[in-house]
């Protein structure tokens, strides 16, 4: 996916910054991730708070097998719900919970 449909998905939020990172792209609000583009899928940033509601409407948690010890490791970046993908509103809707799961995190550190 381009840059600029990216930041098109995400105008309901408001402006987006897009960065390489990890052989993908890293998507950014007011200088907190809340997103990454990776092989092609997009993927939002969750949250003890917002995985209850992601994975109510059907969105998957990216895992990945780690090479160290071969665990699984889980990432804080879930599927866009399927509710979301063809509706800008849904959309901006999850948006905002990504941005607000990435304010969050920041307060935890």
């Amino acid at each position: 996916m381009d840059n600029d449909a990216i930041a098109d998905l995400f105008a309901g939020l408001g402006e987006v910054s897009i960065r390489r990172m990890f052989g993908g792209k890293g998507i950014y609000h007011n200088g907190l991730i809340i997103g990454v583009e990776l092989r092609g899928e997009l993927m939002l940033k969750g949250d003890e708070i917002s995985a209850p509601d992601l994975e109510a409407a059907g969105a998957r948690r990216w895992r990945y097998t780690g090479s160290r010890h071969g665990k699984m490791v889980a990432m804080p970046y879930w599927t866009i719900p399927d509710e979301a993908v063809d509706d800008p509103e849904e959309f901006g809707r999850w948006a905002r919970k990504a941005y607000e799961a990435a304010v969050r995190s920041q307060s935890d550190r």
